[in-house]
Order: structure tokens, then sequence, then C-alpha cells
């Protein structure tokens, strides 16, 4: 297949991905209290189990799924993510408890793993000297998703109730399935090398390489940072709002900032890193992307901090894009399937500490140090990383 065409089947894929888990996931409180009965008093404990339930679930399965892709096939666990992700949202806009919803996110989490085999496929198809610039695209469709998805959950809800995301959720992803299955090809097997057939190396041989290991900690540590920041994000917008009209409206579309600009921007760093460097183009990404979080952190006005939403999102789009092609670039073709699911189990335990870090911090020291902290911890590792970059891959 020509790699133009795989990119945008992938890119849309992408994009019905994203935005189908967004239009419902910021909404989980809601669809608890209002649909599934659950009082106010408990709905703190249980938008907390039903929202961990998956990343559990998916960082254990995730590195199995990213072995029998080597072994099955990438399309076929494309296809098997995309039909039981289907399910299980069609499975959430029919239950009728909070019990069952928290069973439906761990069926998901189970199911989950598309993500990982888009890159794989992606990796495989594009040529090496475009590499950067396919992984930026998708990177960019992913968070235009994130973006697109909440608008599209809020209009759904107000117009036919919440369950009906589920069900558009269901039908989106069942595209996905058939794209995968009448459209994309298994991409070409790599070319023969001195290893046997049988001697490809094991997910534990590749944990031993320091390389993949840096790798896959910067991968779990940037998602950490995401959702340090994510849970009081809309909280915090809020609180710098004061009695504006129209609050839920100003609040979604400063929240949206960084995600406009990180749909912008992640081609470009695709770009960047393809012609300057992945490791230049990460290192920069993250040290800038740490400083204007702390910056963040010191605003009192909103349309500072709104302004400055738009600048993290140019820079920390930057770092996704030229991670997930270090990873492509310094694996072998026949373990790009244990590799990114490696990487996307990787980046679900940052889900799970991420939450815990930003509500400690936020609880003890206040929402600013939550900024603080994110930041910190973003500079710190990219000063880590520029320490031991003779340990990273040369491009």
């Amino acid at each position: 297949m020509n790699w133009k065409l795989v990119l945008g089947i992938l890119t849309a894929n992408v994009i019905f991905m994203s935005s189908s888990y967004t239009m419902l996931i910021p909404f989980l409180p809601m669809y608890l209290t209002l649909e599934l009965g659950v009082p106010e008093s408990d709905v703190n404990i249980w938008s907390g189990i039903v929202f961990s339930a998956s990343f559990v679930m998916s960082a254990v399965m995730a590195p199995i799924w990213g072995k029998l892709a080597d072994t099955k096939g990438k399309r076929l666990m494309a296809i098997r993510a995309s039909f039981l992700l289907s399910i299980s949202y069609f499975l959430g806009g029919i239950v009728q408890s909070p019990e069952q919803l928290a069973m439906m996110r761990l069926f998901q989490g189970f199911a989950a793993g598309l993500w990982p085999m888009d890159l794989a496929i992606m990796a495989l198809y594009a040529p090496p000297q475009k590499l950067g610039v396919c992984i930026g695209i998708m990177q960019g469709a992913l968070t235009a998703g994130s973006v697109i998805g909440p608008l599209i959950g809020g209009v759904l809800a107000g117009a036919f109730g919440m369950r009906a995301s589920f069900f558009l959720a269901a039908g989106a992803l069942f595209i996905n399935c058939l794209a995968f299955v009448f459209i994309i090809k298994e991409p070409p097997a790599p070319e023969p090398t001195e290893h046997k057939p049988d001697d490809k190396p094991s997910t534990f041989s590749l944990l031993r390489r320091p390389v993949l290991v840096i790798l896959l900690s910067t991968s779990a540590l940037v998602q950490m940072v995401i959702l340090i920041l994510q849970p009081i994000l809309t909280t915090y917008i809020t609180s710098l709002s004061g009695n504006l009209p129209n609050l839920v409206l100003v609040s979604g579309i400063v929240f949206s900032l960084g995600g406009i600009a990180g749909a912008i921007a992640a081609p470009c760093w695709g770009w960047f890193g393809q012609h300057k460097g992945f490791v230049s183009a990460m290192l920069i990404a993250m040290s800038i992307g740490g400083c204007a979080i702390i910056i963040q952190g010191t605003m009192s006005g909103l349309y500072t901090f709104a302004f400055m939403q738009f600048i993290c999102g140019l820079f920390f789009s930057g770092i996704h894009p030229s991670l997930n092609s270090l990873l492509a670039k310094c694996t072998e073709p026949e373990v790009k399937g244990q590799i990114f699911g490696l990487m996307f189990a990787a980046q679900q335990l940052g889900s799970i500490l991420g939450p815990v870090l930003g509500g400690t911090v936020a609880t003890f020291l206040g929402m600013r140090f939550v900024f603080f902290t994110a930041g910190v911890v973003l500079i710190i590792w990219a000063i880590t990383l520029r320490v031991n970059r003779q340990k990273l891959p040369a491009a």
C-alpha cells in the first residue's frame, strides 16, 4: 500500500478513536449522577474507580497485545482493539449501575491497544525520511480528537442525553474496524536479518536495553505530568474566571487552547525532529514546556493564563512525536508491536500515578503548586536526559 494512503486512513482512525474517548471521559461524573443515580457524596469515589479501572487493566494487557501483534499480525490486533472497543462503548450506553460501568471500563482496558498498533503500522509503512512527519501528523490528529470530543459530547448530552455519546463512539470505533478489515493491509514483512526466525527479542530482553528503558521511562513520566494537571485544570480556570458569564463555556475554551495549539504544532515538531534530530526536539520541547507550565502557576488573570495554556500546548506537543519516532528508529521491525505495546503500558502507569501526585500536592500545598511540581519534574527529567545523552540514539 502507498504510505500516504495509509497515513490518511490512520489519521482519520486516530481522530475517531481520540474524539470517541474524550466525548465521554470528562462527563463520567455527570453520567454517574444523572444516569446511574450515584449520590453526590459518593460520586468522587466512583469517578476514581471508574476512571482508573481501564488504566490498570490496559497497563497489564498492552505488552501482551504487543507481543501478539509481532507474531500474529499488527492489522489483526488493530481489528481486535477496534471491535472490542466498539463493544465496550455500546455496553457503556446500556449500563444501569456504577458497578456495571466499572466493569465496562475494565473490559475497555482489556480491549485497549489501538493507538500503539496505529503507530506500529505507520512506523513500518513510512519511508525513513518521512517517519517524523508521519508520527507528528498522527500525534496532531490524536490531540485534535481530544479537542473535538468534549464539544461533540456536550452537544449530544444536551440534545439526546449522555447515553447517545456512547452509541456514537461505538459506531466510530466500528468504522475503524471496517477500515482495517477492508482497506488497510498488513505492513510489509521486515527484511531477513542474521537472526533466526525464532530468535526475536523477547519483552524482557527489550527491557534490558538501556536506551529503551530511558525512552519508556520518559513516556511514563510525560503522561504522569499530563495527568498531574488535567484533573485540576478546569477547577483552576474556574477560580480565575470570577463572575464571568457563560463560565462553563469559557472554561471549556481555555481548557481546549492547549489541545488546539498541540494539534497545530505536532506535525511541525515531527518535521523539526526529522531534520534537526529527534533527541534535540524532545529536549527543547520538554525544557521550554516545563518552564511554561511553571509560569502558568504564577498567572492570576484568566487571559494571561489562557495565553500560557496555548504556549504550553505548542511546546508540550513536541515531546511525543520525537519520543515515538525514537522508539521506532531504535528497534527492529519485527518487534515494533512489542515496543509500542510497552510504550502504551508505560503511559498507563503514568496515568495512574499522575492524579495521585496531583491530588496530594493540591490538597496539602494548593493548586498553584501542582503547576510548579509538574514543570519542575519535566525540567529535571530534561536535564537528566541531556546529561545522559550519549545513551540515547544519535538520530
